[in-house]
């Protein structure tokens, strides 16, 4: 029942999301439709940046108690996180092709992002390669926490070297000239809470599928 309920919310949200941004939401005079992108590039940017750091505490409380739980969380949370990543990073590329005329700058914003799936990529491959490991799972735990120290270097990347990429417009870093208007910033909202619950919601799902194949394969070794 809670599932369904959440998995009625979720979707609730998106539909909502989904006329925000195609149908109240104004088109941008300077940068034209693909401006609604930031809608879609920026949550899911956000869930894979607090992905990264979810594996890592989970991984860090699996080492210190043992319980089987909180790396199976890690896991799916990872799997789920790199998914997130390469949208994100994929649609800001196509945000920035018609804006700055290129497809790849390599500027920080856009590398720090590149890094931070690699990182995730690194994570579930050398999951895959050394399994039911405690010093695997030790390594992995260091991955993870190497990944969730890139995470606010992301958010921080654009401040910080002002290259291409936009200042940030949100969060503690957002000042008065590079915030957005009180439609941009309640569709931003709306979609931020849409994609996290979409996360949320996936995130089970490969955890209770992670758990059952493992369950799987106790039983028949």
């Amino acid at each position: 029942m809670i599932k369904f309920i959440f998995t009625f919310i979720t979707t609730a949200t998106f539909l909502i999301t989904l006329w925000m941004i195609f149908w109240w939401m104004p088109i941008d005079i300077s940068q034209g439709p693909v401006a609604k992108t930031v809608f879609i590039h920026v949550p899911l940017a956000w869930c894979s940046m607090l992905a990264i750091i979810a594996v890592a505490v989970s991984s860090i409380i699996y080492l210190l108690k043992k319980n089987l739980f909180w790396d199976h969380v890690a896991h799916a949370t990872a799997e789920i996180g790199l998914i997130f990543g390469i949208i994100a990073l994929v649609s800001g590329i196509i945000w920035a092709k018609p804006i700055w005329g290129v497809w790849w700058t390599g500027e920080a914003k856009l590398t720090t992002t590149l890094i931070l799936i690699l990182i995730y990529v690194a994570y579930i491959l050398f999951r895959s390669l050394y399994k039911n490991s405690l010093q695997m799972k030790k390594i992995a735990a260091i991955i993870a926490v190497i990944g969730a120290i890139d995470s606010p270097i992301i958010y921080f990347a654009a401040n910080l070297w002002q290259e291409a990429h936009p200042v940030t417009v949100i969060g503690p870093l957002a000042d008065e000239a590079s915030s957005f208007g009180a439609d941009y910033g309640i569709t931003l909202l709306v979609s931020v809470i849409a994609f996290t619950l979409l996360f949320l919601l996936l995130t089970n799902i490969r955890y209770k599928t992670i758990k059952l194949e493992n369950n799987l394969k106790e039983k028949l070794s």
